[in-house]
Protein backbone atom coordinates (compact mmCIF):
# COMPACT_ATOMS: atom_id res chain seq x y z
CA UNK A 1 0.00 0.00 0.00
CA UNK A 2 2.02 3.07 -1.22
CA UNK A 3 1.11 6.63 -0.38
CA UNK A 4 1.76 9.92 -1.54
CA UNK A 5 2.90 13.46 0.31
CA UNK A 6 2.66 16.70 -0.67
CA UNK A 7 3.13 19.71 1.77
CA UNK A 8 1.75 23.20 0.42
CA UNK A 9 3.64 26.55 1.00
CA UNK A 10 1.91 27.65 3.80
CA UNK A 11 2.32 23.82 5.51
CA UNK A 12 -1.41 22.53 4.89
CA UNK A 13 -0.23 18.35 4.35
CA UNK A 14 -2.01 16.46 2.05
CA UNK A 15 -2.16 12.57 2.30
CA UNK A 16 -3.27 10.59 -1.18
CA UNK A 17 -3.64 6.39 -1.07
CA UNK A 18 -4.57 5.14 -4.41
CA UNK A 19 -6.77 2.17 -3.56
CA UNK A 20 -7.34 -0.01 -6.13
CA UNK A 21 -10.50 -2.50 -6.23
CA UNK A 22 -12.71 -0.24 -4.37
CA UNK A 23 -15.18 1.99 -5.83
CA UNK A 24 -15.31 4.56 -2.58
CA UNK A 25 -13.33 7.92 -1.44
CA UNK A 26 -13.31 9.02 2.10
CA UNK A 27 -11.74 12.47 2.95
CA UNK A 28 -10.80 12.83 6.42
CA UNK A 29 -9.55 15.99 7.48
CA UNK A 30 -7.31 16.16 10.86
CA UNK A 31 -6.02 19.15 13.32
CA UNK A 32 -4.01 19.46 16.38
CA UNK A 33 -6.98 20.15 18.37
CA UNK A 34 -7.82 18.89 21.27
CA UNK A 35 -8.30 18.58 25.41
CA UNK A 36 -4.40 19.15 25.98
CA UNK A 37 -4.63 22.52 23.80
CA UNK A 38 -7.45 23.61 26.40
CA UNK A 39 -6.93 25.61 30.23
CA UNK A 40 -9.65 25.07 32.86
CA UNK A 41 -11.85 27.60 31.88
CA UNK A 42 -12.18 26.46 28.10
CA UNK A 43 -12.34 22.18 28.96
CA UNK A 44 -14.70 21.21 26.53
CA UNK A 45 -14.33 23.48 23.40
CA UNK A 46 -12.37 21.15 21.26
CA UNK A 47 -15.49 19.01 21.33
CA UNK A 48 -18.19 21.47 21.52
CA UNK A 49 -16.29 23.43 18.52
CA UNK A 50 -16.47 19.90 16.31
CA UNK A 51 -20.12 19.58 16.87
CA UNK A 52 -20.55 23.17 15.77
CA UNK A 53 -18.98 22.45 12.44
CA UNK A 54 -21.80 20.85 11.49
CA UNK A 55 -24.70 23.62 12.30
CA UNK A 56 -23.92 26.23 9.34
CA UNK A 57 -21.72 27.55 6.78
CA UNK A 58 -21.85 30.67 4.41
CA UNK A 59 -22.63 28.18 1.61
CA UNK A 60 -25.02 26.04 3.58
CA UNK A 61 -27.08 27.95 6.45
CA UNK A 62 -28.24 24.93 8.46
CA UNK A 63 -27.58 21.61 9.86
CA UNK A 64 -30.40 20.48 7.64
CA UNK A 65 -28.75 21.68 4.77
CA UNK A 66 -25.44 20.35 5.59
CA UNK A 67 -26.89 16.72 6.01
CA UNK A 68 -29.46 16.92 3.07
CA UNK A 69 -26.08 17.16 1.18
CA UNK A 70 -24.33 13.91 2.52
CA UNK A 71 -27.39 12.08 2.59
CA UNK A 72 -28.29 12.98 -1.33
CA UNK A 73 -25.27 11.39 -2.13
CA UNK A 74 -24.84 8.32 -0.13
CA UNK A 75 -22.35 9.37 2.20
CA UNK A 76 -21.68 8.58 5.59
CA UNK A 77 -19.93 11.13 7.61
CA UNK A 78 -18.61 11.74 10.94
CA UNK A 79 -16.09 13.29 13.09
CA UNK A 80 -13.90 12.84 16.33
CA UNK A 81 -12.56 14.67 19.26
CA UNK A 82 -9.49 13.20 21.50
CA UNK A 83 -7.06 14.46 23.85
CA UNK A 84 -4.42 15.80 20.81
CA UNK A 85 -6.27 15.68 17.66
CA UNK A 86 -10.25 16.57 16.21
CA UNK A 87 -10.90 15.02 12.87
CA UNK A 88 -14.15 15.39 9.82
CA UNK A 89 -14.35 12.90 7.74
CA UNK A 90 -16.63 11.91 4.88
CA UNK A 91 -17.14 8.35 2.87
CA UNK A 92 -18.94 8.33 -1.01
CA UNK A 93 -18.59 6.68 -3.98
CA UNK A 94 -16.04 7.82 -6.09
CA UNK A 95 -17.96 9.71 -8.42
CA UNK A 96 -18.49 12.41 -5.52
CA UNK A 97 -15.12 12.71 -4.44
CA UNK A 98 -15.12 16.80 -5.36
CA UNK A 99 -18.72 16.75 -3.42
CA UNK A 100 -17.45 15.45 -0.28
CA UNK A 101 -14.21 17.47 -0.30
CA UNK A 102 -15.98 20.14 -0.91
CA UNK A 103 -18.25 19.12 2.34
CA UNK A 104 -15.46 18.74 4.50
CA UNK A 105 -13.57 21.71 3.48
CA UNK A 106 -16.80 24.22 4.26
CA UNK A 107 -17.37 22.85 7.30
CA UNK A 108 -13.82 22.98 8.56
CA UNK A 109 -13.09 26.39 6.80
CA UNK A 110 -16.42 28.25 7.01
CA UNK A 111 -18.63 27.73 10.68
CA UNK A 112 -20.93 30.06 11.06
CA UNK A 113 -21.45 29.38 14.33
CA UNK A 114 -25.41 30.48 14.69
CA UNK A 115 -25.97 31.07 18.32
CA UNK A 116 -29.75 29.65 18.53
CA UNK A 117 -28.14 26.73 17.38
CA UNK A 118 -25.21 27.05 20.01
CA UNK A 119 -27.68 27.43 22.85
CA UNK A 120 -29.27 24.26 21.84
CA UNK A 121 -26.28 22.12 21.22
CA UNK A 122 -25.13 23.20 24.96
CA UNK A 123 -27.95 20.65 26.06
CA UNK A 124 -27.03 18.14 23.49
CA UNK A 125 -23.57 18.02 25.34
CA UNK A 126 -24.21 18.37 28.68
CA UNK A 127 -26.83 15.42 27.87
CA UNK A 128 -23.60 13.64 26.05
CA UNK A 129 -21.59 14.19 29.04
CA UNK A 130 -24.64 12.33 31.31
CA UNK A 131 -24.48 9.39 28.99
CA UNK A 132 -20.77 8.64 29.65
CA UNK A 133 -21.37 9.05 32.96
CA UNK A 134 -23.91 6.20 32.80
CA UNK A 135 -21.58 4.14 31.37
CA UNK A 136 -18.80 3.12 34.49
CA UNK A 137 -17.28 1.04 31.54
CA UNK A 138 -16.01 3.73 30.29
CA UNK A 139 -15.82 6.43 32.94
CA UNK A 140 -13.28 4.31 34.62
CA UNK A 141 -11.03 5.65 31.97
CA UNK A 142 -11.38 9.29 32.66
CA UNK A 143 -10.70 8.57 36.14
CA UNK A 144 -7.94 6.36 35.74
CA UNK A 145 -6.34 9.32 33.36
CA UNK A 146 -7.07 11.85 36.44
CA UNK A 147 -5.00 9.31 39.03
CA UNK A 148 -2.19 9.64 36.66
CA UNK A 149 -1.94 13.07 35.32
CA UNK A 150 -4.23 15.30 37.76
CA UNK A 151 -5.34 18.79 37.33
CA UNK A 152 -3.65 19.33 34.09
CA UNK A 153 -5.23 19.04 30.34
CA UNK A 154 -4.13 15.67 30.14
CA UNK A 155 -6.05 14.63 33.23
CA UNK A 156 -9.36 16.21 32.02
CA UNK A 157 -12.45 15.15 30.40
CA UNK A 158 -12.41 15.33 26.51
CA UNK A 159 -15.92 16.41 26.65
CA UNK A 160 -15.32 19.09 29.45
CA UNK A 161 -17.58 20.12 32.53
CA UNK A 162 -21.11 20.91 32.38
CA UNK A 163 -20.53 24.62 33.95
CA UNK A 164 -18.02 25.06 30.91
CA UNK A 165 -20.37 24.17 28.50
CA UNK A 166 -23.27 26.16 29.83
CA UNK A 167 -20.59 29.24 29.87
CA UNK A 168 -19.49 29.54 25.84
CA UNK A 169 -20.50 32.21 24.35
CA UNK A 170 -19.75 32.41 20.10
CA UNK A 171 -16.86 34.71 20.63
CA UNK A 172 -15.31 31.47 22.56
CA UNK A 173 -15.41 29.23 19.59
CA UNK A 174 -14.17 32.04 17.14
CA UNK A 175 -11.16 32.72 19.30
CA UNK A 176 -10.16 29.16 19.83
CA UNK A 177 -10.69 28.10 16.74
CA UNK A 178 -8.33 30.69 15.37
CA UNK A 179 -5.39 29.63 17.88
CA UNK A 180 -5.83 26.15 16.31
CA UNK A 181 -7.35 25.65 12.79
CA UNK A 182 -4.42 26.72 10.99
CA UNK A 183 -2.82 25.38 7.40
CA UNK A 184 0.70 24.24 9.91
CA UNK A 185 -1.85 22.00 12.22
CA UNK A 186 -3.94 20.98 9.92
CA UNK A 187 -3.59 17.62 7.50
CA UNK A 188 -6.02 16.42 4.92
CA UNK A 189 -6.14 12.80 3.64
CA UNK A 190 -7.99 11.22 0.66
CA UNK A 191 -8.05 7.50 0.43
CA UNK A 192 -9.68 5.29 -2.30
CA UNK A 193 -10.30 4.83 -5.88
CA UNK A 194 -9.08 8.32 -6.89
CA UNK A 195 -5.52 9.84 -8.88
CA UNK A 196 -3.04 11.35 -6.71
CA UNK A 197 -2.02 14.05 -8.68
CA UNK A 198 -5.90 15.05 -9.61
CA UNK A 199 -6.39 15.19 -5.49
CA UNK A 200 -3.42 17.39 -5.06
CA UNK A 201 -4.82 20.14 -6.80
CA UNK A 202 -8.47 19.77 -5.71
CA UNK A 203 -7.31 19.99 -2.26
CA UNK A 204 -5.07 22.56 -2.24
CA UNK A 205 -8.32 24.56 -3.98
CA UNK A 206 -10.87 23.25 -1.47
CA UNK A 207 -8.59 24.83 1.32
CA UNK A 208 -7.02 27.73 -0.30
CA UNK A 209 -9.00 29.76 2.12
CA UNK A 210 -6.97 27.92 5.26
CA UNK A 211 -5.82 30.54 7.67
CA UNK A 212 -1.75 30.51 7.74
CA UNK A 213 -1.84 31.83 11.32
CA UNK A 214 0.32 30.57 14.77
CA UNK A 215 -0.81 27.97 16.16
CA UNK A 216 -0.89 28.01 19.91
CA UNK A 217 0.95 25.19 21.79
CA UNK A 218 -0.03 22.79 24.62
CA UNK A 219 1.64 22.35 27.64
CA UNK A 220 4.19 19.24 28.67
CA UNK A 221 2.78 16.63 30.75
CA UNK A 222 4.25 16.38 33.98
CA UNK A 223 4.53 13.03 35.46
CA UNK A 224 5.20 12.54 39.26
CA UNK A 225 4.77 8.83 40.92
CA UNK A 226 6.72 7.07 43.85
CA UNK A 227 4.18 4.45 44.81
CA UNK A 228 1.39 2.70 43.19
CA UNK A 229 -1.71 4.85 43.65
CA UNK A 230 -5.43 4.42 44.07
CA UNK A 231 -8.03 6.27 42.56
CA UNK A 232 -12.09 5.49 43.59
CA UNK A 233 -15.37 6.62 41.70
CA UNK A 234 -18.38 6.16 43.79
CA UNK A 235 -21.27 4.55 41.53
CA UNK A 236 -23.98 2.05 42.54
CA UNK A 237 -22.97 -0.35 39.88
CA UNK A 238 -23.92 -4.30 39.47
CA UNK A 239 -20.39 -4.91 38.74
CA UNK A 240 -16.93 -3.46 39.55
CA UNK A 241 -14.91 -1.65 36.50
CA UNK A 242 -11.55 -1.38 36.35
CA UNK A 243 -8.65 0.38 34.92
CA UNK A 244 -4.89 -1.38 36.11
CA UNK A 245 -1.90 -0.70 34.80
CA UNK A 246 1.39 1.36 34.42
CA UNK A 247 2.97 4.56 33.09
CA UNK A 248 4.52 3.64 29.72
CA UNK A 249 5.98 5.42 26.64
CA UNK A 250 5.12 7.99 24.51
CA UNK A 251 4.09 7.06 20.81
CA UNK A 252 7.72 8.35 19.23
CA UNK A 253 9.46 5.88 21.52
CA UNK A 254 11.09 2.86 19.50
CA UNK A 255 9.75 0.00 21.90
CA UNK A 256 5.88 0.51 21.10
CA UNK A 257 6.21 -2.12 19.06
CA UNK A 258 7.11 -4.85 21.60
CA UNK A 259 5.02 -3.18 23.65
CA UNK A 260 1.73 -3.84 21.37
CA UNK A 261 3.02 -7.20 21.43
CA UNK A 262 3.26 -7.31 25.10
CA UNK A 263 -0.22 -6.26 25.00
CA UNK A 264 -1.16 -8.97 22.54
CA UNK A 265 0.39 -11.53 24.74
CA UNK A 266 -1.38 -10.82 27.85
CA UNK A 267 -4.81 -9.68 27.13
CA UNK A 268 -5.71 -9.27 23.62
CA UNK A 269 -7.99 -11.80 22.17
CA UNK A 270 -10.06 -15.27 23.63
CA UNK A 271 -6.52 -17.00 23.68
CA UNK A 272 -4.88 -14.07 25.56
CA UNK A 273 -3.61 -14.84 29.13
CA UNK A 274 -5.91 -12.61 30.98
CA UNK A 275 -8.96 -13.80 29.59
CA UNK A 276 -8.15 -17.60 29.46
CA UNK A 277 -7.34 -17.39 33.33
CA UNK A 278 -9.90 -14.70 34.36
CA UNK A 279 -12.88 -15.62 31.93
CA UNK A 280 -12.17 -18.96 31.10
CA UNK A 281 -10.50 -20.10 34.71
CA UNK A 282 -12.23 -17.88 37.01
CA UNK A 283 -15.26 -17.21 35.67
CA UNK A 284 -14.75 -13.76 37.45
CA UNK A 285 -15.89 -11.25 34.32
CA UNK A 286 -17.42 -10.76 31.34
CA UNK A 287 -14.45 -8.57 29.50
CA UNK A 288 -11.03 -8.07 30.12
CA UNK A 289 -8.37 -6.79 27.91
CA UNK A 290 -4.98 -5.30 27.61
CA UNK A 291 -4.84 -1.35 25.77
CA UNK A 292 -1.45 0.90 24.81
CA UNK A 293 -2.46 4.40 25.40
CA UNK A 294 0.27 6.67 23.15
CA UNK A 295 0.41 9.95 22.91
CA UNK A 296 2.71 12.77 22.10
CA UNK A 297 4.28 13.00 25.67
CA UNK A 298 3.02 10.78 27.70
CA UNK A 299 1.32 7.19 27.16
CA UNK A 300 0.26 3.75 29.15
CA UNK A 301 -0.21 0.21 29.47
CA UNK A 302 -3.39 -0.86 30.69
CA UNK A 303 -6.08 -3.87 31.62
CA UNK A 304 -9.67 -3.16 32.00
CA UNK A 305 -12.16 -5.17 33.20
CA UNK A 306 -15.79 -5.58 34.66
CA UNK A 307 -15.57 -8.17 37.63
CA UNK A 308 -17.77 -9.66 40.08
CA UNK A 309 -17.72 -7.18 42.68
CA UNK A 310 -18.08 -9.88 45.48
CA UNK A 311 -14.88 -10.89 43.75
CA UNK A 312 -13.01 -7.87 43.28
CA UNK A 313 -9.89 -8.47 45.32
CA UNK A 314 -9.51 -12.00 43.97
CA UNK A 315 -9.81 -10.31 40.32
CA UNK A 316 -7.21 -7.33 40.69
CA UNK A 317 -4.66 -10.20 42.77
CA UNK A 318 -5.21 -12.61 39.28
CA UNK A 319 -4.66 -9.55 36.77
CA UNK A 320 -1.41 -8.35 38.87
CA UNK A 321 0.24 -11.93 38.74
CA UNK A 322 -0.24 -12.20 34.86
CA UNK A 323 1.78 -8.72 35.17
CA UNK A 324 4.07 -10.02 37.01
CA UNK A 325 4.66 -13.35 35.25
CA UNK A 326 5.16 -11.72 32.04
CA UNK A 327 7.56 -10.05 33.57
CA UNK A 328 9.70 -12.31 35.70
CA UNK A 329 9.23 -15.65 32.95
CA UNK A 330 10.77 -15.31 29.66
CA UNK A 331 7.59 -15.26 27.18
CA UNK A 332 8.08 -18.67 24.99
CA UNK A 333 9.28 -18.70 20.78
CA UNK A 334 5.88 -20.12 20.05
CA UNK A 335 3.86 -17.30 22.06
CA UNK A 336 5.45 -14.65 20.59
CA UNK A 337 4.99 -16.13 16.88
CA UNK A 338 1.26 -16.05 18.10
CA UNK A 339 1.79 -12.48 19.11
CA UNK A 340 3.02 -11.65 16.49
CA UNK A 341 0.54 -13.30 14.22
CA UNK A 342 -2.44 -11.60 15.84
CA UNK A 343 -0.83 -7.98 15.70
CA UNK A 344 -0.06 -8.32 12.15
CA UNK A 345 -3.84 -10.29 11.17
CA UNK A 346 -5.61 -7.49 12.60
CA UNK A 347 -3.54 -4.59 11.30
CA UNK A 348 -4.15 -5.82 7.68
CA UNK A 349 -7.83 -6.68 8.29
CA UNK A 350 -8.33 -2.73 9.59
CA UNK A 351 -7.36 -1.58 6.74
CA UNK A 352 -9.64 -2.91 4.58
CA UNK A 353 -11.87 -0.07 3.92
CA UNK A 354 -11.25 4.16 2.27
CA UNK A 355 -12.19 5.17 5.93
CA UNK A 356 -9.85 2.92 7.98
CA UNK A 357 -6.77 3.58 5.78
CA UNK A 358 -7.12 7.13 5.73
CA UNK A 359 -7.46 7.20 9.70
CA UNK A 360 -4.48 4.98 9.83
CA UNK A 361 -2.44 7.24 7.10
CA UNK A 362 -3.72 10.60 8.86
CA UNK A 363 -3.00 9.17 12.74
CA UNK A 364 0.84 9.16 11.85
CA UNK A 365 1.29 12.37 9.77
CA UNK A 366 -0.29 14.88 12.08
CA UNK A 367 1.44 13.87 15.23
CA UNK A 368 4.71 14.57 12.68
CA UNK A 369 5.49 10.94 12.87
CA UNK A 370 7.81 9.22 10.04
CA UNK A 371 4.87 7.62 7.82
CA UNK A 372 5.37 3.70 8.37
CA UNK A 373 3.04 1.70 5.95
CA UNK A 374 1.73 -1.48 6.86
CA UNK A 375 4.71 -3.63 5.27
CA UNK A 376 7.13 -1.08 7.26
CA UNK A 377 5.08 -1.96 10.40
CA UNK A 378 5.19 -6.09 9.51
CA UNK A 379 9.30 -5.69 9.60
CA UNK A 380 9.55 -3.83 12.28
CA UNK A 381 7.45 -6.68 14.26
CA UNK A 382 8.77 -9.47 12.70
CA UNK A 383 12.61 -8.17 14.15
CA UNK A 384 10.99 -8.67 18.09
CA UNK A 385 12.94 -10.92 20.24
CA UNK A 386 11.76 -12.65 23.65
CA UNK A 387 14.62 -10.77 24.99
CA UNK A 388 13.17 -7.49 23.66
CA UNK A 389 9.34 -8.38 25.39
CA UNK A 390 11.27 -9.16 28.59
CA UNK A 391 13.20 -6.28 29.04
CA UNK A 392 10.27 -4.23 27.97
CA UNK A 393 8.30 -6.01 30.96
CA UNK A 394 10.65 -4.93 33.30
CA UNK A 395 11.06 -1.35 32.21
CA UNK A 396 7.13 -1.18 32.98
CA UNK A 397 5.79 -3.19 35.13
CA UNK A 398 7.29 -1.17 38.17
CA UNK A 399 5.00 -0.58 41.82
CA UNK A 400 6.37 3.18 41.11
CA UNK A 401 4.62 3.28 37.93
CA UNK A 402 1.64 1.27 38.91
CA UNK A 403 -1.94 2.83 39.04
CA UNK A 404 -5.65 1.12 39.98
CA UNK A 405 -8.70 3.21 39.02
CA UNK A 406 -12.05 1.59 39.99
CA UNK A 407 -15.24 2.53 39.70
CA UNK A 408 -18.29 1.01 41.39
CA UNK A 409 -19.87 0.53 45.38
CA UNK A 410 -16.69 1.60 47.34
CA UNK A 411 -15.84 4.94 49.06
CA UNK A 412 -11.95 3.24 51.01
CA UNK A 413 -9.09 2.48 49.25
CA UNK A 414 -7.61 1.30 51.67
CA UNK A 415 -8.75 -2.72 50.93
CA UNK A 416 -6.94 -2.35 47.57
CA UNK A 417 -3.39 -1.06 48.95
CA UNK A 418 -2.80 -4.21 50.67
CA UNK A 419 -2.96 -6.27 47.55
CA UNK A 420 -1.61 -3.41 44.90
CA UNK A 421 2.40 -4.34 44.53
CA UNK A 422 4.21 -6.54 41.82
Amino acid sequence: MEYKKKVLKNGLRIIVIPMKGTSSVTVMNFVEAGSKYENKQNNGISHFLEHMCFKGTEKRPSAGDIAREFDSIGAQNNAFTSNEVTGYWGKAHSKHTEKILDLIADMYLNPTFPEKDLEIEKGVIIEEINMYEDLPQRLVYEVFDELLYGDQPAGWSVAGTKENIRSFGRKDFVNYRKQHYVASATTVVVAGDVDANDIFKKVAKAFSQISTGKKTAKKKVIEKQSEPAIKLRFKETDQTHLVLGFRAFDLYDKRMYTLYLLSAILGRGMSSRLFQKMRDQLGICYYVRSNVVSLTDHGSFIVSAGIDSARVEEGIKGILEEFIRIRDEKVSEEELRKAKDYYLGNLYLNLESSDAVADFFGSQEIFKQKIKTPKDIEKEIEKITTEDISKVAKEIIQNKKLNLAIVGKYKNAERFKKILKV
